[in-house]
């Protein structure tokens, strides 16, 4: 059974773990503060769960997702995640980050900066598009007329592969939107960021499916407008 590691176990990190037990998965749970910090965390979701430090969430994940602030991205072990698939659920906010000039330029990503960083690690741009509350209550089984699907952007063809068959797992569809410098096309900002799976762009308590020729269709707005 694969092991889904986790490196930030926050708002997207902790509602992914819930979601990745349901389906079957096994969890490895880390954060900046310590496994202890976890504890209440881990008792939720069951014995499916345990709660490591970071190294040791990217030693022992099969499939290893990343969920700390951009700022910290550095933090995040390189070696332990050589071969793996990263999955990168970050943005770029510069009020938390810091003013970044490669990205504020636009000559290159938040998930490029992490492969950089990674370099033998196979990343993948996902989950960065969608709130926390809508991941959660989104899912639907395989087949729904109401099934929601989340762009992905990789360099790798096997990784995102093993991406698809993650989100199908959960309860999501997949929309390839091309290689990894094409997450721009899904950043803040931009159609398919957040209020795509809203009922009401002002309230973003209620959710509205989003299903895979919808988020095509917002994707491709992105190139419109480019």
């Amino acid at each position: 059974m694969t092991t889904v590691g986790f490196i930030g176990s926050g708002y997207i990190g902790g509602t992914l773990a819930r979601l990745a037990v349901a389906a079957g998965y096994d969890v490895v749970l880390s954060n900046s503060r310590g496994p202890e910090t976890l504890r209440e965390l881990v008792q939720e979701i069951g014995p499916r769960a345990r709660a490591v430090t970071s190294l040791e969430a990217a030693q022992a994940g099969d499939l290893v997702v990343v969920s700390v602030p951009l700022k910290a991205y550095r933090a995040v072990p390189p070696e332990p995640l050589a071969g793996k698939v990263v999955l990168d659920t970050n943005n770029y906010y510069p009020q938390r980050d810091g003013q970044i000039a490669e990205l504020d330029s636009d000559a290159t990503t938040s998930s490029e900066l992490l492969q950089r960083h990674l370099p033998q690690a196979r990343v993948v741009k996902v989950f960065n598009n969608i709130n926390f509350r809508h991941l959660r209550t989104l899912p639907r089984p395989a087949g729904a007329a109401d099934r929601s699907a989340l762009p992905i952007a990789g360099d790798d063809s096997d990784a995102k592969a093993a991406t698809r068959t993650f989100l199908d797992r959960i309860g999501y569809d997949a929309v390839d939107a091309g290689p990894l410098a094409e997450g721009r096309r899904y950043q803040p900002g931009t159609e398919p960021y957040g209020i795509i799976y809203s009922a009401d762009p002002t309230d973003w308590e209620h959710e509205a499916p989003a299903g895979v020729e919808k988020v095509r269709e917002a994707l491709a707005a992105f190139d419109s407008a480019a």
